[in-house]
């Protein structure tokens, strides 16, 4: 990058510290940007500025909304007894695509890693727990994944609901073999969860 003009060198050191971009991807992008009519570059540079200002974490949720309250939480329609963790906002979007879930959802910001130094305080636990306190939310669905950072974040949940709401159902996403799957084409760990949560028919 050292022979780059230092104002391409700047724009490609940027757009490589986005996720899944590296070096000659952000190379790549920033000389797609330079091909764009300069009215364009610049339009996306205001649209980028517009983001930061006009977004906002939902009071509510903890997703993304333009407004205090997301369009899910203020709709009438859903309803209060089922609250959907999950650890991140884009995981809403793919569960609400989905269909077929009709009460609420709470991001968590994140999932326990003290590898990584992400501990309770660093997450949404506390806004969870306001939640519950509230006493309308009958069923806690665990939508966190499948790692073992998801599972250690699903043990610490379940100390807590069983200590202060032991009244709160706790579940998960049900966990096993893929819809057109075989299963000698089955990994290990996906039998082995598939046989744990069989199923009745």
């Amino acid at each position: 990058m050292a022979k780059l003009p230092k104002p391409l060198t700047d724009v490609v050191e940027e757009l490589a510290r986005l996720p899944g971009l590296g070096p000659k991807s952000a190379l790549r992008v920033a000389m797609t940007l330079l091909q764009w009519p300069r009215e364009r570059t610049m339009d996306l540079g205001r649209r980028i500025g517009d983001l930061r200002e006009r977004m906002c974490l939902c009071s509510r949720c903890g997703g993304l909304s333009e407004t205090e309250v997301c369009p899910v939480c203020a709709d009438p329609t859903r309803g209060d007894e089922e609250l959907c963790l999950v650890s991140q906002w884009d995981s809403v979007l793919v569960l609400e695509e989905a269909g077929g879930f009709r009460g609420r959802y709470l991001i968590l910001g994140g999932l326990l890693d003290p590898l990584e130094g992400v501990g309770a305080g660093n997450l949404a636990f506390g806004r969870l727990a306001e939640r519950l306190r509230e006493g309308q939310v009958r069923e806690l669905v665990l939508a966190l994944g499948t790692t073992l950072q998801a599972e250690t974040t699903a043990s610490h949940i379940k100390n807590m609901v069983a200590r202060d709401h032991p009244g709160v159902r706790l579940t998960r996403l049900a966990q096993g073999i893929p819809l057109g799957s075989e299963v000698k084409y089955v990994d290990r760990e996906t039998l082995k969860q598939s046989v744990r949560y069989r199923q009745d028919v």
